[in-house]
């Protein structure tokens, strides 16, 4: 009797993706220099959160125009969820760009099988993680050096890292919340995190606002003039320093934990 035909699946690899805000607004030099920047802070990130040797050994590393996507092992997703995003955010306040203004990155990850080069369907869903409308609004939205970083996390990260009781560096599922996510033809929930954020403060119908913001559309946005208007009904206003997060009746698809 012959043996079946049967292939093994590639290695299992945490996937992360970056892509810096407002990018087309910078000149090809400026392009270059925020290129390479991202790639240092990403570098030194790693190192402060004991993944330096893992990084300088990362997988199918590449540049992506306006961002940086590589391969870890993926017994390192606790740390990526944990202790990461708190980490860049730091380096990211401390780093202007080349034009003087404020880094904003959108950051993605993901897992599944992948070989070396790294072409996959894992590698095409991180991607679409980090395209997804909601995400860009929301960063838009925000002050540049209060919140330089929005993260967006698979559900299939999410649900490895939280139900396996490791630790996280301190961070808990409850600063995460559920989106899902729709870009061309993908569809799937996801996880969203904002370092400082407490959602149970905010309308998280903000992360599906239907239409862009004039600054999504490349259009130049003027302060407003006068006292600050209160939201109409069914919208709340929530706090955080000196900025407000205004969420109208939007339609929400699943909740934090």
């Amino acid at each position: 009797m012959s043996i079946p035909h049967w292939e093994k699946l590639p290695p299992y690899r945490a996937v992360v993706a970056v892509d810096a805000r407002d990018f087309s607004s910078l000149d090809s030099a400026g392009m270059q220099r925020v290129n390479e920047s991202i790639r240092g802070l990403l570098a030194q990130a790693m190192s402060a959160i004991g993944l330096s040797s893992s990084w300088e050994k990362h997988y199918f590393g590449q540049h992506t125009g306006d961002g940086y996507v590589a391969g870890l092992d993926p017994e390192y997703l606790p740390a990526l969820v944990g202790c990461f995003p708190e980490a860049l955010c730091a380096l990211l306040r401390e780093h202007p760009r080349p034009d003087g203004k404020s880094f904003q990155l959108r950051v993605s990850l993901h897992i599944g099988p992948l070989p070396d080069d790294g072409l996959g369907v894992p590698m095409v869903e991180t991607h679409r993680l980090l395209d997804d409308d909601g995400l860009r609004r929301l960063l838009a939205r925000a002050t540049p050096r209060r919140t330089p970083l929005a993260m967006i996390v698979s559900d299939r990260v999410y649900e490895d890292v939280f139900s396996s009781g490791r630790a996280t560096g301190g961070v808990s599922a409850e600063e995460f919340t559920r989106h899902l996510v729709r870009v061309k033809t993908f569809e799937k929930p996801a996880w969203v995190h904002i370092p400082g954020i407490d959602w149970n403060l905010v309308d998280r119908g903000l992360l599906l606002s239907g239409s862009p913001s004039q600054e999504d559309r490349g259009q130049k946005v003027s302060p407003p003039e006068g006292p600050q208007q209160a939201p109409s009904a069914g919208g709340i206003v929530a706090s955080r320093g000196d900025r407000n997060f205004v969420g109208y009746n939007q339609t929400i698809h699943g909740g934090g934990h």
